[in-house]
Order: C-alpha cells, then sequence, then structure tokens
C-alpha cells in the first residue's frame, strides 16, 4: 500500500523540522539577488532558496503564479525545481490554488497529483469557494500518496469577509471548510492526507484545527506580519508534526549568498522548533 502524504510529512517533519520553504521568485524577490528579473534569474533564484532547502526545511512550496508569468520556459524551470527538490529529499507542495468544477477540476488534479504529470507534486494547494464537494476530483487522488492543502482561514485581510461569513445554517465558512476537511481524513488510521492552509493570523474558529485530524500549512509569518506566538496560540493541541510553516521573504533578510540563505533558514527552524 503506498504511504499517505500526512504519514511521509509527519515523519519528514520529525526529521528535519517544520520549516517550508515558500519558492516565490517574484520581480521583487529576484531583485533582492541583484539580478534583472528574467527567466534566467527566476532558475537562479528558485534553485537557491531549494538548496538552502534541502540543509534546513521538510519540504518547499514553489508558487505556481511566479512561474507561469513566462509561460512554457517559466513551466519548464518550475518542472526542474521539482525534480532538485525531490532529489534533496524535500517534499514538494505546488502552491497553485487550483479549484474550478467538474472536468476542470479533473484536469488539474490530474496535472498536479497525476502520476505521469511533468508537474506531479506531493501536494497542491486548492480553493473549495466554488463549493468543497467540487474539489472531489483532488480528494480522490490523496489515495494514491499525494496529498492537499485546501483554503480555509487566509492571511491576506480582504478573504476575511467571505471566509469569516455565516451559513445559513450558522457556522462560519472556514469553519464549515474544517469540518469538511475532518470528514474526508475520517476514515484514516493516523493522520489524514488533506490539510489545511491557516494563515497566521487567521481567527479562532469554532471548530477547533486539532479535530482537522490533517497536515496544517500556515503562511503569513514574518514579512506578512504574522508571529510565531500567534502561530502557537492557533495551533494549541494539534497533533506533533503535523504542522508545517511557510516562510519565503523571511529568508532572504539575511542576505542571499547560499551560506546567509542557509543560516537564516536555520534559524527559523530552530525557532519553529521552539514554538510548536
Amino acid at each position: 500500500m503506498t504511504e499517505g502524504f500526512g504519514v511521509r510529512l509527519r515523519e519528514r517533519v520529525g526529521e528535519r523540522g517544520a520549516l517550508c520553504v515558500g519558492v516565490d521568485p517574484s520581480p521583487h524577490l529576484i531583485e533582492s539577488f541583484e539580478r534583472e528579473d528574467s527567466v534566467e534569474s527566476l532558475e537562479y533564484v528558485a534553485l537557491r532558496l531549494v538548496e538552502a532547502a534541502t540543509q534546513t526545511a521538510s519540504c518547499v512550496k514553489p508558487q505556481v503564479a511566479f512561474f507561469e508569468r513566462y509561460g512554457a520556459r517559466g513551466y519548464g524551470v518550475l518542472e526542474r525545481v521539482i525534480r532538485e527538490a525531490r532529489a534533496g529529499g524535500l517534499l514538494v507542495i505546488a502552491d497553485a490554488k487550483r479549484g474550478d468544477i467538474g472536468s476542470s477540476n479533473e484536469g488539474y488534479a490530474e496535472a498536479w497529483l497525476g502520476e505521469n504529470s511533468p508537474l506531479a507534486s506531493d501536494a497542491v494547494t486548492v480553493s473549495p469557494y466554488l463549493g468543497v464537494n467540487s474539489l472531489q476530483p483532488f480528494v480522490e487522488r490523496t489515495g494514491t500518496g499525494r496529498g492537499l492543502f485546501v483554503l480555509a482561514a487566509t492571511s491576506n485581510p480582504e478573504g476575511r469577509s467571505l471566509q469569516g461569513a455565516r451559513t445559513a445554517e450558522g457556522p462560519r465558512v472556514f469553519d464549515e471548510v474544517l469540518a469538511a476537511v475532518a470528514r474526508w481524513n475520517e476514515p484514516s488510521p493516523s493522520v489524514g492526507n488533506v490539510g489545511v492552509v491557516l494563515g497566521a493570523s487567521a481567527p479562532r474558529g469554532e471548530f477547533s484545527p486539532r479535530q482537522v485530524r490533517g497536515p496544517i500549512l500556515v503562511p503569513g509569518v514574518g514579512a506578512q506580519g504574522g508571529a510565531l506566538d500567534q502561530v502557537g496560540r492557533l495551533l494549541e493541541g494539534v497533533e506533533k508534526g503535523t504542522v508545517i510553516v511557510s516562510l519565503s521573504r523571511a529568508l532572504v533578510e539575511g542576505g542571499t549568498t547560499p551560506r546567509q540563505l542557509a543560516t537564516t533558514a536555520a534559524r527559523w527552524r530552530d525557532a519553529l522548533a521552539e514554538s510548536l
């Protein structure tokens, strides 16, 4: 039987810590490496971040948008990033935030989780806001050892009015998302393969994250203003080894040489070990 993504992630976090390196080669981040924005610089920066992650992190999370802006050449770089990360013992979470209906989701699921796809990743981020049950094509593929991270309560202020709205039945929307993910994970005897995205500054909901019984991806720490003590309070009681914290811009604050990147990442990894 194929080992589930949730179990593999927990084992990797136990070995390497809870840091997830965000591979987000935006024009601004590329500029911090003193390079002009080009597909060559995109590749250079992305691979430097992967290199730092192999020494300090359990996984990487490439932000697909920054590769997509270069079309086929950008996707070629992303394919290399996925290969290099895997060769370095890292799990790969494609930050694609896909989410549609019917056959469109079938196509997205095959692209990001299909065994024969050049973009196949260990997990992918998905949006439930066309209906949680529309994500079923992705959920079905978690039985092959792949994983999902479903957007629940994100860090961006613009999302709060929608995510925190009350449904007709009473619960808030993001609590309904958490409850749906918990149901998908019920058959698993251990940690499930379907996780959620909870921003570091997300409000505390009525449905406890520890009931999700799946991995939890936390963005919004560091440059986005979230603090580690917020994460600790938000995720109190969650099973150890199931939380990963994504950092990108904060990793270049100490410099962009390979040694500087690795040193900054190691500092964050150690801080996470003390906080989670």
